[in-house]
């Protein structure tokens, strides 16, 4: 009885599953991960859809969870519902501000500059630390941006 007990507890535990972004406790980052995400106004496929976003990897403010849907707020400031399936909780960012944004070798202002990205160039959204963030795009681009420049760095 005792040996069963112990199988049954050590099957529990082997097949938890892992923190999801119902879990995880707003406010957090997140990201669009589907070709197409509608926001609409409400929590549910009911409710009138407020925009479409064809962005991968664009940054979401994530300020709720509720049934499977997040309230997000977007980097123009809408705020919305989309259907959590349809995002991720992989870090993203966009180039915000006026003019170009150094891409650059290393973090430092006076490293090489690989790349310049226009506002509103969106990719992954890795480490930062001292004020730069490394900062890759979809077509392979790698470097490190000053975090001043990315909306979806920091915290939510």
């Amino acid at each position: 009885m005792r040996r069963t007990r112990l199988l049954i507890a050590a099957l529990a535990f082997a097949t938890a599953a892992p923190l999801s972004a119902q879990d995880a406790k707003p406010p957090f980052w997140g990201s669009v991960k589907a070709g197409e995400v509608n926001m609409r106004v409400g929590p549910g496929e009911a409710y009138r859809i407020l925009w479409v976003y064809r962005r991968q990897s664009l940054p979401m403010k994530v300020l709720r969870t509720k049934e499977g849907w997040w309230l997000v707020e977007d980097p123009d400031g809408a705020k919305g519902w989309v259907l959590g399936s349809l995002m991720s909780q992989r870090r993203g960012a966009i180039v915000t501000g006026n003019g170009l944004a150094d891409m650059r070798e290393a973090p430092d202002a006076a490293s090489k500059v690989k790349w310049r990205l226009e506002p509103g160039v969106t990719g992954r959204l890795g480490e930062c630390a001292d004020g730069w963030c490394d900062f890759s795009l979809a077509t392979g681009h790698q470097g490190f941006v000053s975090q001043d420049r990315l909306w979806g760095a920091g915290n939510p």
